[in-house]
């Protein structure tokens, strides 16, 4: 059978994500490497971020690179470009918002990409640096 393109457009906005299980996993486990404690995930404030360390009000998103637009890694399809552009330009301009309604709260904000979960140290150097910062 063939939606149109309204009906395409519900059933695909009825599908929601749990979650991005192999980047956050990936991240978990460089957390867990690196002997860092304290974090909690998927705390219910703006954004819902993908691991928060609440005694020091960090919060810390880990970006797919093709979902977020990456300006490393990301290649506009060829096919349906106005579609995927409108797309992930809303995602960042949603990213940018929920940052800053964080940061108004008093929250410092982390985006960690996928392509940097390959350099562990630098991923853990960022967190830190984060975390010892003064509100």
């Amino acid at each position: 059978m063939v939606e149109t393109q309204k009906q395409r457009s519900r059933i695909m906005g009825a599908v929601r994500s749990k979650n991005n299980l192999t980047t956050e996993i990936r991240l978990k486990h460089i957390l867990m490497q690196g002997k860092n404690k304290g974090w909690r995930r998927h705390l219910k404030i703006p954004g819902t971020p993908d691991f928060s360390f609440c005694k020091q009000k960090v919060a810390v998103f880990v970006d797919g690179c093709f979902w977020h637009g990456c300006p490393k890694c990301f290649r506009l399809p060829k096919q349906n470009r106005f579609f995927w552009k409108t797309k992930i330009e809303g995602n960042q301009r949603r990213d940018r918002s929920v940052n800053g309604r964080l940061r108004r709260m008093g929250w410092k904000v982390i985006r960690i990409r996928e392509c940097q979960l390959k350099n562990k140290r630098s991923v853990l150097e960022k967190i830190k640096r984060c975390k010892t910062l003064k509100g």
